[in-house]
C-alpha cells in the first residue's frame, strides 16, 4: 500500500485530542558539538511514555465494530504494548499483549495498568510476535503490529509533521530505528513536505538489521541480537516501513553500547530528560560523530520508559564510557597502613572512592600481598588518566577489569 500525505493528515485529525504535541527543546551542549542549533523532540514526554500511542491509536480507531468485537492483540518489549493498551482502553476494546520473557517490569506493570491482559512468550520481540499471531488466528483478535502496517506508519508520521511545524529551518532529523515504523513515518512526511531535509536512521550496532537490508534491497533477518536498547532490538525490518525507508534513500547508521549509555547519562545531566536506551539513540549518534549532521538538527527522544534497576546499571556504564567511573584492582603489601597509604595516594589526586573490597586470599596472590578492588568516581578522561598515572608512579601493580 502506497501511503499518501492525505492518510497522514487523516491520522493527525484522529489524534488531535488523543496525543500531546510534544515539546521541542533547545540543546546548547549538543549544539556546541554540531556547530549549530540542535533540538530535542521529546516523545519521551508523550502519553504512555513514547511515540507508540500515535500509531496504535490510529490502527485501532480504523477497525470496524465487528473487528473490535474480538479484541486486539500485540507483541512488544514495552512501548508498543503500553501504546496499544492505552489506545484500546480509550476505544473500549480488549487488548492482549505478548511480551518477551525478561521485559522491563516497569513496562509490564504499566501495560497491565492500562487494562491489557499481559502474557509472556519467547526471548525476543520476534518470538513474542509469533505467539501473538497464533493468538489472533485462534481467537479472531486483530493483530496490531508494532511497525509493519500502513496505519501504524501514518500515525508515527505525525511526529515528522510536528517537527517540520515546530522547526521550519531544520536541515537534519535523526531517528532511532528498530522495525522502522517511526523512521518510515518521519521519512514519509519529510519526503512529501520538505524533501530538502535529511533524515538519518540510527540503530544499535548489536541489533542493526537495516544497513544490511538496505544494501541487499530487501529485509533481512539477524541471527543474533545483543543490546541494552530493547525498544529497537528488532531482528527484521518490516516490509511496509522498509519500502518507505529504501525509497526515501534514508541512510541508517549504527551506534555502540558505550555511546547509548553515555547519551542516556548526558541527557539526564544536561537536558534533565529521562529516556530509555532506545530513546537516546539519536543523541548517541551525535556524540559519536557530531560533524556528520548539518544543523539545525532535531534528535528524536523516542521513549522514556526505563526500569529503575536498568537505569542504575546504564548510568554506571555511561559514567565509565564518559571517563567518570573507574574500576581497578591494586596489589599492596600485606602490612599495617598499606591500605591507608593507597587511599592517601588516591586522595592526593582527588579521586572519590565509592567502594573498596579487600581480598587476602587468592591462588595467584603472593602470601605477602593483598588485592584491593576499588570503584572510583573521576571527573572525566583527563582526570581518569591522572589517577592511573599517579598509581603507576607510586609503583602499584594494578589492572583494569574488562567491562
Amino acid at each position: 500500500m502506497d501511503l499518501t500525505m492525505a492518510e497522514v493528515e487523516a491520522a493527525a485529525k484522529l489524534l488531535q485530542d488523543v496525543v500531546r504535541p510534544t515539546p521541542l527543546e533547545d540543546s546548547r551542549w549538543l549544539g556546541g558539538k554540531v556547530g549549530g542549533p540542535v533540538h530535542l523532540k521529546c516523545e519521551n514526554l508523550q502519553r504512555a511514555g513514547s511515540f507508540k500511542i500515535r500509531g496504535a491509536y490510529v490502527r485501532i480507531a480504523r477497525l470496524t465494530d465487528e473487528e473490535r468485537r474480538y479484541g486486539v492483540v500485540a507483541a512488544s518489549a514495552g512501548n508498543h504494548a503500553q501504546g496499544v493498551a492505552l489506545a484500546a482502553s480509550m476505544l473500549h476494546t480488549q487488548a492482549t499483549v505478548f511480551m518477551p520473557e525478561g521485559a522491563a517490569i516497569v513496562k509490564e506493570r504499566a501495560t497491565h495498568a492500562y487494562g491489557a491482559d499481559v502474557r509472556f512468550a519467547g526471548a525476543t520481540v520476534d518470538e513474542a510476535l509469533l505467539a501473538a499471531r497464533a493468538f489472533a488466528a485462534e481467537t479472531g483478535a486483530v493483530l496490531i503490529h508494532p511497525f509493519d502496517h500502513p496505519d501504524i506508519v501514518a500515525g508515527q508520521a505525525t511526529v515528522g509533521v510536528e517537527i517540520l511545524d515546530q522547526c521550519p529551518d531544520v536541515r537534519t532529523i535523526i531517528v532511532g530505528a528498530g522495525g522502522g515504523g517511526l523512521l518510515a513515518g518521519v521519512s514519509l512526511a519529510v519526503r512529501h513536505l520538505r524533501p530538502d531535509v535529511q533524515v538519518v536512521g540510527v540503530q544499535a550496532e548489536g541489533a542493526a538489521a537495516y544497513p544490511a537490508s538496505l544494501a541487499a534491497g530487501a529485509p533481512l533477518s539477524l541471527d543474533h541480537m545483543s543490546t541494552m536498547a530493547d525498544g529497537i532490538a528488532v531482528g527484521r525490518p518490516g516490509d511496509v516501513p522498509f519500502d518507505i525507508v529504501r525509497d526515501s534513500r534514508v541512510p541508517v547508521i549504527t551506534v555502540s553500547e558505550e555511546s547509548l549509555s553515555h547519551a542516556l547519562v548526558s541527557l539526564l545531566e544536561r537536558a534533565k530528560q529521562v529516556v530509555e536506551p532506545a530513546g537516546a539513540a539519536a543523541v548517541a549518534a551525535i556524540l559519536e560523530d557530531a560533524s556528520a549532521f548539518e544543523p539545525p538538527v532535531v534528535a528524536i527522544l523516542s521513549g522514556g520508559n526505563i526500569d529503575p534497576l536498568l537505569l542504575m546499571r546504564v548510568v554506571r556504564h555511561g559514567m565509565a564510557a564518559g571517563g567518570r567511573y573507574l574500576s581497578i584492582r591494586v596489589r599492596v603489601p600485606d602490612a599495617p597502613g598499606a591500605l591507608a597509604q593507597l587511599l592517601g595516594e588516591l586522595a592526593s589526586v582527588d579521586a572519590n572512592v565509592l567502594d573498596v573490597v579487600h581480598e587476602r586470599t587468592g591462588a595467584s596472590l603472593p602470601v605477602d600481598q593483598v588485592e584491593v578492588s576499588l570503584q572510583l568516581e573521576t571527573r572525566g578522561p583527563e582526570h581518569r588518566a591522572r589517577v592511573l598515572n599517579r598509581l603507576e608512579q607510586a609503583r602499584y601493580p594494578l589492572s583494569i577489569p574488562e567491562g
